[in-house]
């Protein structure tokens, strides 16, 4: 009972905290553009934006990366945590300074101005023929850092528990009890059933990346965190980290039945083994890298856009019915967030599963005949 009551708590606050980040976007946008200090803002790079909520600013801004940590808009002034700005140039050499200096992109400092786009933000240099470097702590840099900490501090404190004697020769406790049953899944359960005796072998990587995968998606799911795993650039380095390890466990069994299928015609090898090499070098990797990125990303985008709508209602048809449209949007949006909470888990299992399930037919040949070793 403690832990479903702990797990709605977390929704409704997550609800809240939307709900007020998206009612003080609904306030910047009404708030009148009189002269004096507001209009000196506006720079002719940017467009004027439209009276009103705008859900896609809303959405975008919230799963894309960016300079700081935005946590909800008071009275039409932003609350969050500015994050450090390191940028290079060959004329001006090194410069360093806390984003809040561009006051989110309405004012220019030290000749550089951050603009926002689509994709997400970029800083650039007032003069166009200057090229900038931008080596700045994002706020999807800053989260994952924490949760690299975050892991190796886990990780290493079990293991020194586990060196004193703690859960050898007596019971586990504290961390130990939560993880170690996650850790005996991962290799019961992904590792020594795809990979057998070289389980001791792949086991700190799997482990490694289940943990830090799951650590990633449990944080994007903190309001006014970042979505880490719900940015592509992310899944392809840790796409391409599997990749990696994948091809230096590969054999030559393996590589001779992609160019060279046994019992097939030789009419259709010219057909079969392109398939067989794109998948093997481009296909298994990219399963890896958009599986992860869309399933995270799909639950945030629902998540927004079930609070959005009550924002759109009340701007299109007024604010009975946008206080109307919260008997629908809240409740479906509770059981969305608990719906990524599992999502959370599934899509770090899932990673560690098919990365296992590639490793194992990187070996093909080599290992099978030593599987039944693993479960004595």
């Amino acid at each position: 009972m403690a832990f479903r009551s702990i797990k709605s708590l977390l929704a409704l606050v997550f609800s809240g905290i939307f709900l007020v980040a998206a009612q003080g976007a609904f306030a910047q946008h009404e708030q009148p553009q009189e002269g004096g200090h507001d209009a000196g803002h506006d720079t002719a790079q940017h467009a004027p934006k439209k009276e009103g909520f705008d859900a896609k600013e809303v959405i975008f801004g919230h799963i894309m990366d960016g300079h700081d940590f935005h946590f909800f808009d008071w009275k039409g002034h932003p609350v969050g945590i500015p994050l450090p700005v390191i940028l290079y140039s060959q004329q001006k050499g090194l410069s360093i300074f806390l984003s809040s200096k561009f006051e989110h992109g309405h004012a220019e400092y030290k000749g550089y101005k951050l603009l926002k786009e689509e994709i997400g933000e970029k800083i650039v240099s007032t003069d166009p023929a200057e090229q900038v470097y931008d080596l700045s702590l994002t706020r999807n840099v800053v989260q994952m850092l924490i949760a690299l900490f975050i892991l190796v501090w886990i990780l290493i404190s079990i293991a020194k528990a586990y060196g004193k004697g703690l859960g050898v020769t007596s019971a586990p406790k504290g961390k130990q009890n939560f993880f170690e049953p996650i850790i005996t899944f991962v290799r019961d359960e992904v590792a020594i059933p795809n990979l057998g005796a070289k389980t001791p072998k792949y086991l700190p990587f799997l482990l490694t990346v289940f943990f830090f995968i799951l650590i990633n998606n449990i944080f994007g799911l903190i309001p006014g965190s970042a979505n880490v795993t719900g940015n592509i650039a992310f899944t392809v380095v840790l796409g391409v980290i599997a990749f990696i390890v994948i091809l230096f466990s590969s054999n030559r069994h393996y590589w001779g039945h992609i160019f060279n299928p046994p019992g097939v015609p030789l009419g259709v090898k010219f057909i079969l083994v392109p398939v067989e090499l794109l998948s093997a070098v481009l296909i298994k990797p990219g399963a890896l890298i958009i599986r992860l990125f869309a399933n995270m990303v799909a639950g945030h985008i629902i998540i927004i856009c079930l609070i959005s709508l009550i924002f759109v209602f009340t701007e299109k048809l007024g604010q009975g019915f946008g206080i109307g449209s919260t008997v629908i949007s809240i409740p479906f949006t509770i059981f969305i967030y608990f719906i990524e909470i599992l999502v959370a888990f599934l899509q770090a299992f899932i990673f560690t599963m098919l990365t296992a399930v590639f490793i194992s037919q990187a070996m093909e040949g080599d290992h099978s005949h030593e599987e039944g070793a693993a479960h004595h």
